[in-house]
């Protein structure tokens, strides 16, 4: 009996998905037929319905007894809250000072931290770490969490220190990173790292930025109401920012004239930073071996600070910290790195066209004579060896055995454009630049005005 109507049934569906296929047009008609006929008469029936307007009103009353003023003083002292602060160690820290920072005031949980092992290697002579703390309502602490990137690890640690009933207890994890990206911008006063920091953006990125526009702007000679806009790499821990990494899109406005970039990598070869039509924006060389410095000393006549005689100078000297990086503007080849006279410790870079780039009065060589290397690649640290009155860089630029202006190295082109093959995802990718950066242009521009 089932499976009687069992096979009656695929008997219809059989002849009407068969009349659907024969009949697609008419039945299409047939069924828009039914719903318009169907939306009329729902039209109608609503019309017949009685107007909102003239729906009666009810106002409806009803009585609230207040709390007196004793039961809202009771709820009150029932009420409790936690207060969340954040921190940033610093190197002179103590356990009372890094806790009165953080409006905590618990002698015990100072006690704790300045017993305790974990916590004190964490948190003390550790300058640079976030920490976040949760106290009660009465100061004391409840929870206390640092983060950190160790040396050599894609990940972070954090230090926990928590309150179980009357005493403390510290854990040290390890977690991933986050990854993200971060867009600011900023309006030059006075120079681009003072805007950069105004915008709290990496000393880091600003770095990049300088380089990346190098060869477009002149960041020594700036002009007060220059504007920029920056996206850039973050890598964040509990919803922080532990360290900054690449800029990917950049906008530049200096004396009227705007400068795109954005980063780029075709598949299977080098990434690098182009305009919005595609052409590149790699240069040959950086515009500087130093981050973060300032010139002391330009390439022109000077009384020498050593011998008290004029001069010409054949290079630019940067000052900067004992110790601070310097970095290989170009790609080539180490020609000398040891000790000249008065340049001190001293290496000297081969470059394409007969063109070298010497590195001098450094503390300390990173690299060999006849070592390959990259451009931005680190070959020591500033320093005064050799004939020199205080801790800067003396940077040379030699074509041909003949002295050059270092400040014109950047100028030299260095990269290729976008393919055709990569064109149209380049596009794709130079589109959402623009919008993203304008928007970050509109917030600067409001700021402004």
């Amino acid at each position: 009996m089932i499976n009687g109507i069992l096979a009656a049934e695929e008997l219809i569906a059989s002849r009407v998905a068969h009349t659907f296929r024969t009949y697609p047009k008419q039945i299409t008609a047939a069924i828009a037929s039914v719903l318009l006929s169907a939306g009329g008469g729902a039209f109608a029936v609503a019309s017949l319905g009685p107007d909102a307007a003239d729906l009666p009103v009810r106002q409806v009353f009803e009585a609230v007894k207040p709390l007196s003023f004793a039961e809202q003083v009771e709820a009150l002292d029932t009420h409790s809250f936690t207060l969340f602060r954040n921190e940033t160690t610093r190197s002179s820290d103590t356990a009372e000072a890094l806790l009165r920072r953080l409006g905590i005031a618990d002698p015990a949980a100072a006690g704790f931290v300045r017993a305790n092992p974990e916590a004190r290697a964490a948190l003390l002579s550790r300058p640079g770490r976030t920490v976040t703390a949760e106290a009660t309502q009465e100061n004391t602490l409840q929870k206390l969490s640092a983060r950190w990137i160790p040396d050599g690890d894609g990940g972070f640690k954090r230090l926990v220190v928590e309150k179980k009933g009357d005493s403390f207890t510290a854990r040290t994890e390890s977690d991933a990173l986050t990854p993200g990206s971060r867009l600011a911008s900023g309006v030059v006063r006075t120079s681009l790292f003072a805007a950069t920091d105004d915008a709290g953006i990496p000393d880091s990125v600003a770095s990049q930025l300088a380089d990346v526009f190098s060869g477009d702007v002149d960041f020594r000679s700036l002009r007060k109401g220059d504007r920029f806009a920056v996206v850039y790499e973050t890598f964040d821990a509990d919803g922080q920012s532990l360290r900054s990494g690449r800029v990917l899109s950049a906008e530049f406005e200096s004396n009227g004239k705007l400068h795109q970039a954005l980063w780029f990598q075709e598949p299977g070869q080098k990434g690098g930073y182009y305009r919005p039509n595609g052409d590149s924006l790699r240069r040959a060389y950086l515009s500087s071996p130093v981050e973060f410095t300032r010139v002391s000393s330009g390439f022109a006549m000077r009384l020498h600070p050593i011998l008290n005689s004029w001069r010409q100078h054949h290079g630019i000297d940067f000052a900067a910290p004992t110790g601070t990086p310097v970095r290989a503007v170009g790609d080539g080849t180490v020609e000398f790195a040891g000790t000249q006279s008065g340049y001190g410790n001293i290496v000297i870079v081969k470059h394409r066209n007969n063109q070298e780039t010497a590195y001098a009065h450094l503390s300390r060589i990173d690299v060999k004579t006849g070592q390959s290397i990259s451009q931005s690649q680190t070959l020591g640290a500033v320093g005064s060896s050799g004939w020199a009155t205080g801790p800067h860089l003396h940077f040379e630029f030699r074509v041909n055995g003949e002295y050059h202006d270092p400040s014109t190295i950047a100028q030299q082109e260095g990269g290729v454009p976008i393919t055709a093959a990569a064109r149209p995802a380049f596009e794709r990718l130079a589109l959402a630049t623009r919008t993203e950066l304008s928007a970050a242009f509109s917030v600067v521009q409001a700021s402004a005005d």
